[in-house]
């Protein structure tokens, strides 16, 4: 059995709201396994009441943290002390920093210095610096509207076989995917990796220097430096479950299966073909 990487899951809850903690739980959870779950507040404060139903479903160990100053996050402090204390004792493989603030930069930098895997999470506002000192960060914002979607969708479907069945009716065929549009974020220069027009700079430019010498590249290993030059790429933030259909998408990329293992896929930038030239 594969061994899992141990993790701890800090929560800024002064940063975060609750309606995000199942895909907080669920991302970590994805990760490995989940040791430590401490959330940091200064819970007597009223606006804190709707995480706490939240930390009991969940059991999430509450740090209480009292604030000195009016309008200052009193949670940094002491959940950076508690992550310098849980790297010390040499039990975890990785963090999960959950926040939008961009003070626990220099947090996630110093884990990483000490070969921890960071996975930050937080929403669209969260300032590039913190994304970029993560080893992966994910928009809690936008998987949160996908998975709303999604479950959209699933409603529609059943209501689309209930009518089917009582009158069917011909459809037209459906048209190719296209990424969607996730929401705009305050600073799009912030949000590299949900970015269409970035993504597929990124992609090209990757293809063209990592490719071999026939131009292919496999399509694991496309992904993984996606994710090395874009830490908050990820295929669901543009609708998609999957790498290769978001790939498809794109309408960019050749792509050929392995001849032995068909499940290895590699892709390759479609030749630019020019404008024809007029006849005289």
């Amino acid at each position: 059995m594969e061994k899992l990487m141990k993790l701890a899951v800090l929560i800024d809850a002064e940063n975060i709201s609750s309606k995000y903690v199942d895909i907080i739980l669920s991302e970590a959870n994805a990760l490995g396994n989940v040791i430590f779950k401490r959330i940091y507040a200064n819970w007597t404060s009223h606006v804190m009441t709707s995480w706490k139903k939240v930390i009991l479903d969940n059991s999430l160990q509450p740090i209480q943290q009292y604030s000195g100053t009016t309008g200052k996050n009193s949670s940094d402090a002491a959940l950076i002390i508690d992550a310098m204390d849980l790297l010390y004792s040499e039990r975890l493989n990785g963090f999960c920093i959950v926040t939008s603030d961009s003070d626990y930069t220099r947090l996630a930098a110093r884990l990483r210095e000490s070969e921890m895997y960071v996975l930050g999470m937080g929403e669209q506002k969260t300032p590039r610096a913190f994304i970029s000192a993560c080893d992966k960060f994910s928009y809690l914002d936008l998987l949160l509207s996908a998975s709303h979607d999604g479950l959209a969708q699933k409603n529609d479907d059943k209501k689309s076989v209930a009518v089917s069945k009582a009158a069917p009716v011909e459809s037209a065929p459906p048209e190719k995917e296209k990424p969607a549009a996730p929401p705009e974020a305050e600073d799009p220069d912030d949000n590299l990796g949900s970015n269409p027009q970035i993504v597929e700079q990124v992609l090209r430019h990757l293809v063209k220097e990592k490719s071999d010498g026939d131009g292919w590249i496999f399509s694991g290993k496309l992904g993984f430096l996606i994710n090395r030059r874009l830490p908050d790429f990820d295929v669901r933030n543009f609708g998609y479950d999957k790498f290769f259909p978001f790939i498809e998408s794109l309408d960019l990329f050749e792509h050929k299966r392995d001849e032995v293992d068909r499940k290895l896929i590699y892709f390759k930038l479609k030749e630019q073909v020019g404008p024809k030239k007029r006849k005289r």
